[in-house]
């Protein structure tokens, strides 16, 4: 019993220091820009959140840059989902040769550390046209999100029972039918987090965002706060905390919309 109360202690504290820079960006949004005196505030004064996100929207296009990241993450996310499914299906239920050495090929792309790829990327997308467009920047969103996505989905699959597969070959079933059909629907869990994953991955996405884009019509909504904090002292810390705070509120969104089926999900790949 001792035990336990000490544990509740514990995860209390834990939360509640987890809780307090949250709290100060939600404190300081609310300040308005020409009250901030340099020192964070730790309680709500007047209200000046609408100002500060105004500001946010008139000094940086902030609502630009979240309708480009909403299609990034969206369209992303998705697309990588689906590819991901049909690569796990193939390496776990079609007869194809050496599943585990195509495992590792699409994996090993979680491996390597981000920064590596950026002087190869930049130097593609300038000579191929591809930089500071949106779809250039789709392009390397799917790419870079299929192997956890097949991560997930290829754990899934390989506790679906093999006979399902087998008794569905007996009857003449076609193996897209059977990946439609069959698969596809029982999957379903797995799918869905693996795309609030993505989703949330390119939703934070900073380091392509400032690499592989300029123009205000194609940067993501961190590329724009970055741009907006390299006008720190013009606009001032609240008008960038204001914009963080609305940049962040899809994915908790999406996280409580979808919070049951997550931890379903979670629950039944691992």
């Amino acid at each position: 019993m001792t035990g336990r109360r000490a544990r509740g202690v514990l995860v209390t504290l834990v939360s509640v220091l987890w809780l307090v820079p949250t709290w100060l960006v939600v404190v300081n949004a609310f300040t308005p820009a020409k009250r901030y005196t340099g020192s964070p505030r730790w309680w709500f004064t007047s209200p000046g959140l609408f100002a500060d996100i105004r500001a946010a929207f008139d000094n940086a296009d902030v609502g630009r840059g979240l309708l480009n990241t909403l299609m990034y993450a969206v369209i992303g996310a998705a697309v990588a989902v689906v590819i991901a499914a049909l690569a796990s299906f193939a390496v776990t239920v079609m007869p194809v040769r050496r599943p585990g050495l195509w495992f590792w090929f699409i994996f090993i792309g979680t491996v390597l550390p981000l920064q590596t790829f950026l002087s190869p990327l930049f130097t593609g997308y300038a000579t191929t046209g591809l930089y500071d467009t949106q779809y250039g920047m789709l392009l390397i969103y799917v790419a870079l999100t299929i192997p956890f996505a097949f991560f997930v989905n290829r754990n899934f699959m390989l506790t679906v029972p093999k006979e399902i597969s087998e008794a569905a070959q007996i009857d003449g079933v076609n193996w897209l039918s059977m990946f439609l059909r069959i698969h596809l629907p029982l999957a379903r869990n797995a799918l869905l987090a693996a795309f609030i994953f993505q989703f949330t991955w390119i939703w934070n996405d900073l380091l392509f965002g400032i690499t592989l884009s300029l123009s205000p019509n194609v940067r993501p909504v961190t590329a724009t706060l970055a741009d907006l904090n390299g006008n720190y002292s013009t606009v001032g810390p609240p008008v960038v905390l204001a914009g963080a705070l609305i940049a962040s509120v899809p994915t908790v969104v999406l996280f409580f919309v979808f919070q049951r089926f997550f931890v379903n999900s979670l629950r039944l790949t691992s």
